[in-house]
């Protein structure tokens, strides 16, 4: 699949409750970098399971679409991101890392960077460390949801994809 030239946006929000909010805090040149670059952006031709997540308060939406192998692992994966930057760049760490993840390995990711933007909690490990690059995220709760939008898309879809897997062909 050949890429495509990406579009980053950027949502700039001037104040807060909290008091004035520094772009240059929130939008590091890692998470622009990553933003910019995110891999297997498009969709697959027939997927195993597709997925779309939408992030009610700003609109971001992701639709992922992936197959497994014989062994549960992520084979083939796919993901159209409409998001600010701090969605891209999640999206971009799912991107690089996804392919022969595991759906548990998926939710692990997915929990661990909840974790990390609403309760402080460690990066995730593993082979999505990468997202630790978010953790400024975690003082702008507006902005949680469209980070962890990609990978909450992934979570459902890898369960999909399981679920058709190991259920019986229904008769029709």
């Amino acid at each position: 699949m050949a890429s495509r030239p990406r579009a980053v946006y950027i949502s700039f929000l001037c104040s807060s409750s909290s008091g004035p909010i520094v772009i240059d805090d929130l939008y590091s040149s890692r998470i622009l970098g990553l933003a910019a670059n995110m891999p297997h952006g498009g969709r697959l031709v027939a997927p195993q399971a597709t997925s779309e997540k939408t992030a009610k308060l700003c609109g971001s939406t992701v639709i992922v679409d992936l197959s497994l192998d014989e062994e549960g692992r992520v084979a083939a994966f796919a993901q159209d991101v409409r998001a600010c930057a701090l969605g891209q760049a999640s999206a971009a760490v799912l991107g690089a890392a996804v392919i022969g993840a595991t759906a548990l390995e998926i939710d692990s990711a997915r929990d661990a960077l909840r974790a990390m933007l609403k309760s402080g909690g460690p990066a995730p490990g593993g082979r999505f460390a990468d997202l630790a690059v978010l953790a400024p995220v975690q003082d702008y709760p507006a902005r949680h949801a469209s980070t962890l939008l990609a990978f909450e898309a992934a979570s459902d879809a890898a369960r999909h994809a399981l679920g058709a897997r190991t259920s019986p062909a229904v008769a029709g």
